[in-house]
């Protein structure tokens, strides 16, 4: 089986591509350089050629609330066009197979209740990243209008949540919380600084999923394709709040200080917790627990900052 692989050197990507090494699969993983995808007719040339079996778009211009609001044009655009290419150009050239990745900010903003895939564009977006969503909800329907019209087709979405681990960016403005936490609190502790602020409340509640527990998902979605949902969560199914990752990142980088909350700065949504009930129906769940997630990244992140 030849499976084609978008994004493969970035956390999503570098993930699966990992995870389905040693499988006996041909895996396509093209850099930015020797095929973008914003370029509609590079992509169409491409899959022409390669004639992949299964596309697993994974590329995405990813960040945190901060990149989200500095920039709405691009993360709107760009992953709206990768998107459109990558997934109709895979249609045109006859590929029957396609999983899709979503993110669960293209649920509805502050449900109090676990989000359910049915609740996908049935409620106002959260505006701080609000392009990227609206992104990913285009080319979700663009894969559920292709499956309508072509029942031969199958193109299918998973809804991660938060992602974090090997192949993350932790010092940049498009560092997602738990590595740019990371960095924080290891550059506090070098530095002898005893208080780290905290942006908002701290109560705000988060699901992080390790990235490696991700690419170990799509290896079983890849192996169990014909029975694998239309369109599915792939999350822990609980959550914790953004104090709560603080406390847990400080213990793992020896961070022994105290904590204040910046009331002025944006927090997003006030909770973003998947429901998994398609999920353990389908028979996978993460292997991978918060500290030793946390453990396993911090150690990443001092090997790639050497």
């Amino acid at each position: 089986m030849k499976i084609f692989i978008t994004g493969a050197h970035g956390l999503a990507g570098g993930n699966i591509v990992e995870a389905l090494q040693g499988m006996g699969y041909e895996l396509l993983t093209p850099t930015h350089r020797e095929l973008d995808l914003l370029d509609c007719a590079a992509v169409a040339a491409y899959l022409e050629k390669q004639q992949p079996d299964v596309v697993i778009h994974a590329a995405g211009v990813v960040g945190g609330i901060a990149a989200n609001i500095k920039a709405p044009v691009r993360f709107l655009l760009t992953n709206m066009d990768m998107g459109r290419n990558v997934i109709y150009e895979s249609y045109q050239a006859g590929v029957k197979k396609l999983i899709n990745l979503g993110s669960s900010c293209m649920y509805p903003r502050n449900s109090e209740k676990p989000l359910t895939e049915e609740m996908v564009l049935t409620g106002e977006l959260e505006p701080t990243n609000e392009g990227y969503a609206l992104a990913k909800c285009m080319c979700t329907r663009l894969c559920q209008y292709l499956d309508q019209e072509n029942p031969s087709c199958q193109y299918k979405t998973l809804i991660p949540c938060n992602l974090y681990g090997k192949g993350d960016k932790f010092r940049t403005e498009r560092a997602h919380m738990i590595p740019a936490v990371i960095h924080k609190l290891y550059m506090a502790k070098k530095e002898g600084r005893t208080e780290v602020s905290i942006w908002g409340s701290g109560k705000a509640r988060r699901e992080f999923l390790y990235a490696g527990d991700l690419g170990d998902c799509v290896r079983y979605c890849v192996a169990h394709f014909d029975t694998m949902p239309n369109l599915m969560n792939v999350g822990l199914g609980h959550d914790y709040t953004v104090d709560e990752y603080y406390e847990a990142i400080a213990n793992v980088v020896g961070y022994d200080g105290t904590f204040t909350h910046d009331l002025s700065k944006p927090e997003g949504m006030k909770r973003k917790l998947t429901d998994i009930t398609r999920l353990r129906a389908f028979g996978w769940q993460p292997k991978t627990c918060l500290e030793n997630g946390i453990r396993k990244t911090f150690e990443y992140y001092l090997t790639s900052e050497k």
